[in-house]
């Protein structure tokens, strides 16, 4: 009897340890996610106490912390209105000074912005010109240059009556050339 009951413990506790395993790794449909898959070898099976009391431990003293920090900003909020009106004018006072000067620091850092701005302004409007005029002058020497070889196209491509070409242009042409590097 003993036989047909094993089976079925050591199922369910590969059942358990597969559903124990997909809930450790961040199981599911969704894969592991990448904490997961970086520390899946790195943890150890075993049961250590030590680290658990550590851990639970570090979360009592971050809870805390954390309220403690709740109750001194609580404190302080409620310690404002309770003190003296003279401090609380003092206070105002101080701040209309700060205020006055920075406006002040305020106009001056416009007005020198406003130069900066105005200055950069005209070196890009300078730089746009010289530009414009550059490609300016290449454009005119393109058109000069396609038209010469439009005029020398049209020599080069004249037929006599009976569809020979006229020589006299190629001829021309040629001695351009020779004059050209001879020079």
């Amino acid at each position: 009897m003993k036989k047909f009951a094993e089976p079925k413990d050591e199922a369910k506790w590969s059942k358990d340890k597969k559903k124990k395993n997909v809930q450790r790794l961040g199981g599911g449909r969704g894969g592991l996610s990448l904490e997961a898959f970086a520390n899946a070898k790195t943890k150890s099976n075993t049961y250590n106490p030590a680290i658990i009391k550590k851990q639970r431990e570090f979360y009592k003293n971050a809870k805390c912390v954390s309220k403690y920090k709740k109750i001194v900003k609580q404190q302080g909020e409620q310690l404002e209105p309770s003190d003296g009106a003279r401090q609380h004018k003092d206070e105002e006072i101080g701040k209309a000074d700060k205020v006055d000067k920075k406006n002040k620091n305020q106009k001056n850092n416009a007005r020198s912005l406003r130069e900066l701005y105005e200055r950069k302004r005209e070196e890009e409007e300078k730089s746009r010109m010289e530009r414009d005029a550059i490609i300016l002058a290449k454009k005119e020497e393109r058109q000069k240059a396609e038209s010469r070889r439009k005029a020398l196209r049209e020599k080069m491509l004249k037929k006599t009556r009976s569809g020979q070409p006229v020589m006299k242009y190629r001829i021309e042409h040629i001695l351009e050339t020779l004059q050209g590097s001879k020079s």
